[in-house]
């Protein structure tokens, strides 16, 4: 319920804001107006109410509250609905052409006589003149574009028109409070507000999750008697007032949104953030802040490349000052460090949706969170020009790199680790990356990034008193070559080794690192001797050429300078944290520049 509770109040903030509809209506996409005159004539052609972009979207506007409707029987909305309702028309899939739908018409019409028919206002007596005369046999003859088909369709009167639509009239509304108090079921004391009030059956359909359906899931629903107690149905198992469901789906709809600068995606999981503040213009600061935090705007998605350095800079400099306590000014407004700040995740489940993560933070720790998370992601060289989404540490996990590959569960687990410094990275996500390593032999830097933030993450866990702030520099940033573990130091050997072989023998078809990267990483004793003998050989090769032979000298100093610090046994098996600090040592000695060895190098410094 707590989810909920903020929910609400978020809808408060929007109600305030006139960005979300009152009690009782519903945000819908419309695409055209049909135009009456006061005899239910139309005065004009279907007034087309889409964008002008080439996609041409309904627009959005407030109408009376849409419903689900299940089954069969059909059941129309009040004073707008689609084109198979309001004409008993819609678009054949097969041929393009006109498809009849008689008894949604017929519904549409019981349910306006029903409801319009004691009333005397001029637009709604239009209205049911109209449906009255209405056949769908003239839609031809009326000479309207097929475009109309299967668009939500709302009315006016011609005398009003353009200003106010149908369902704005106060006679349209006072009907409509009627229908909401008419339908409402007994009243119970609502678990959100703790007042007594009618409580909702139904709760409403959250649209926008990725994966789940497209006329939305539920976030609360009851459909199995497993799912009940004490005999009660629906809603009634968890009683929450219309009006607080109808605030907290409106609320989590508009963050959910196609376009909201307050969404972004993690694998699986949807994730809708918003603040709490003491005022709309700090709210709205406070969300565009961690908005630019969480989901960065790049020019290049693939490359992840910030489109504006500068702006980045000024983020990352907003984000330390409030993760150090201190107000944000900016665009003339102060973010408080002190504010709340929201985070929820949510996955599909069938037609339902699942709670993935839900965090309840101060803006500025939320801050912090994300300076640990930038510091366990440190590696020189960098793996990124700028702070990565999240979704692309997630790319570097799946197959092809390709979002609907990625584990499910995973996008969550990240999320609620990135969120929370004390808690570790997941294990799946290095065990992941490593997978993807063996499989398609590629040591990139985001990989080698993410294995060095789930050790760097690790470490500080296991020991908090080495590591109490994002200042103190921390495990295997850059190469370490007084690192004495073992499996540290063999990864750097087997990127000397593949150095060695590069420059004795130039490209070839396969590498040692092709053939043997995946074995060395998890077994070496069985795969080190084997290539410490491969590179006597390459080493005899650039001794025999004049010059190369002071660069087989050093290569042969950085082998003994690695295996000095080894054990006499080679180790019989490599854990996954082991196999993870072998892939960081290999990525720091391959792109090790070290002048020093260009000097005794003559010059011709290692390689790759």
């Amino acid at each position: 319920m707590t989810i909920l509770m903020a929910l609400n109040r978020h809808y408060d903030r929007l109600l305030a804001e006139g960005a979300a509809p009152p009690f009782g209506f519903t945000t819908e996409g419309i695409g055209f107006c049909l135009v009456l005159n006061r005899d239910g004539t139309l005065s004009r052609p279907p007034d087309d109410l889409r964008g002008t972009d080439k996609k041409r979207p309904p627009t959005p506007l407030p109408v009376p509250a849409s419903f689900k409707r299940p089954g069969v029987t059909p059941r129309a909305f009040f004073l707008w609905d689609n084109t198979k309702f309001v004409l008993g028309l819609g678009k054949d899939k097969a041929s393009g052409g006109l498809a009849p739908y008689p008894t949604h018409l017929a519904a549409f019409r019981e349910k306006h006589e029903a409801a319009l028919g004691q009333s005397d206002d001029p637009g709604l007596q239009a209205l049911l003149a109209f449906l009255r005369a209405w056949n769908p046999d003239a839609f031809t003859d009326q000479g309207w574009d097929t475009e109309i088909l299967d668009q939500n369709i709302v009315f006016a009167l011609d005398e009003d028109y353009p200003g106010q639509f149908l369902h704005e009239r106060s006679a349209a509304q006072e009907i409509w409070r009627r229908e909401l108090a008419a339908t409402a079921s007994d009243k119970q004391m609502c678990l959100v507000t703790g007042e007594q009030a009618p409580a909702a059956r139904l709760h409403p359909a959250i649209k926008g999750v990725w994966g789940a359906q497209s006329s939305g899931a539920s976030l609360v629903s009851f459909n199995l008697d497993a799912f009940t107690s004490y005999a009660k149905e629906q809603g009634g198992n968890a009683p929450v007032s219309e009006a607080a469901a109808f605030g907290y789906g409106t609320a989590l709809n508009a963050l959910l949104a196609k376009g909201s600068d307050n969404r972004v995606q993690v694998g699986d999981t949807s994730v809708a953030f918003w603040a709490d503040a003491s005022g709309i213009a700090a709210a709205r600061e406070a969300e565009a802040l961690a908005g630019a935090a969480l989901a960065p705007r790049f020019a290049d998605e693939d490359d992840d490349i910030p489109s504006d350095g500068q702006e980045a800079r000024k983020v990352g400099d907003a984000l330390e000052n409030l993760a150090k306590g201190m107000p944000v000014e900016r665009a003339s407004v102060t973010v408080d460090p002190a504010t709340r700040f929201y985070i929820l995740g949510l996955a599909p489940n069938a037609a339902r949706l699942s709670v993935r993560l839900f965090q309840e933070m101060t803006l500025g720790g939320f801050a912090t969170a994300l300076r640990w998370h930038s510091r366990d992601l440190r590696l020189d060289p960098p793996a990124w020009k700028g702070e990565p989404k999240l979704q692309a540490l997630l790319y570097q996990t799946a197959v092809q790199d390709k979002a609907e590959n990625i584990q499910p569960l995973l996008g969550g687990e990240l999320m609620r680790a990135v969120l929370n410094p004390n808690c570790r990275y997941p294990r799946t996500l290095l065990s992941a990356v490593l997978q993807r390593i063996r499989a398609d032999g590629e040591i990139r830097p985001a990989r080698a990034a993410i294995i060095k933030a789930w050790l760097a993450r690790d470490a500080r866990i296991a020991a908090p008193e080495k590591h109490e702030t994002p200042e103190k520099e921390e495990l295997y940033v850059s190469l370490d070559r007084e690192e004495t573990n073992a499996a540290y130091r063999l990864g750097r050997l087997f990127a000397m080794l593949e150095s060695i072989q590069y420059r004795a023998l130039g490209s070839v078809n396969a590498s040692i690192g092709d053939r043997y990267f995946g074995a060395a990483s998890a077994t070496p004793s069985a795969v080190f001797p084997l290539l410490l003998r491969g590179s006597k050989h390459h080493l005899s090769v650039l001794r025999k050429k004049h010059e190369t032979k002071r660069l087989a000298g050093w290569f042969e100093g950085q082998v003994g300078e690695i295996m000095d610090g080894l054990a006499t046994t080679l180790p019989r098996h490599f854990g996954l944290e082991d196999q993870g600090r072998f892939v960081v040592g290999y990525y720091h000695q391959r792109n090790e520049r070290s002048a020093k060895a260009g000097e005794e190098a003559g010059n011709q410094g290692q390689e790759d």
